[in-house]
């Protein structure tokens, strides 16, 4: 997987730039939670007295966590797969190994669109109602945060496999990415 360079397009740019991004904010989120984890073992071990809610603030994280680093591991050409088959056709067939790879990157937007589409109404009906996790009068969280970072994650990665396309072809469809 070739790395964007200054010759990229400003919108892929752009891209990798909001990518980033989410990338970061997904590794400060698992700082956070080990903070969170850490502070309710020390408090239920020390004190008797654990941090209400960490049960559900984990179970949001790490979705979030999830489709917001999911972008940035495609990019950086580290998304689980098996490259043994289109490794040797590639290296045989240059030009069907590029189709093949252009393939893969069509039904992989068309599943993360898919995820897009069914969230989205989600996002939606916990904004508009307040959905929350946790128990009234103890701990309660918002659930649109993550349904939001969900879209975002879904968003970019979906754009990622767009611009591994228009790499892929910017090129020359010879040499995959």
């Amino acid at each position: 997987m070739a790395l964007a360079s200054r010759n990229d397009p400003a919108p892929l740019r752009a891209l990798d730039t909001c990518t980033q991004v989410a990338n970061v904010v997904g590794s400060l989120l698992i700082v956070a939670l080990v903070l969170l984890i850490g502070a309710d073992v020390l408090g239920r071990n020390l004190f008797s007295a654990p941090i209400s809610g960490v049960p559900e603030m984990v179970k949001l994280s790490i979705v979030a966590i999830v489709f917001l680093q999911a972008p940035q591991a495609l990019k950086a050409g580290r998304m689980t797969r098996s490259d043994a088959l289109i490794e040797r056709i590639t290296n045989r067939f240059p030009r069907l190994g590029g189709a093949m790879e252009t393939l893969f990157d069509m039904l992989a937007v068309t599943v993360v669109g898919a995820i897009f589409y069914a969230t989205y109404p989600i996002f939606i009906k916990s904004w508009s109602r307040g959905d929350f996790v946790g128990a009234a009068g103890d701990f309660t969280a918002p659930t649109w945060p993550v349904k939001l970072m969900i879209l975002i994650g879904a968003a970019l990665l979906l754009l990622q496999f767009l611009a591994r396309i228009a790499r892929r072809y910017m090129r020359g469809a010879h040499d995959p990415v």
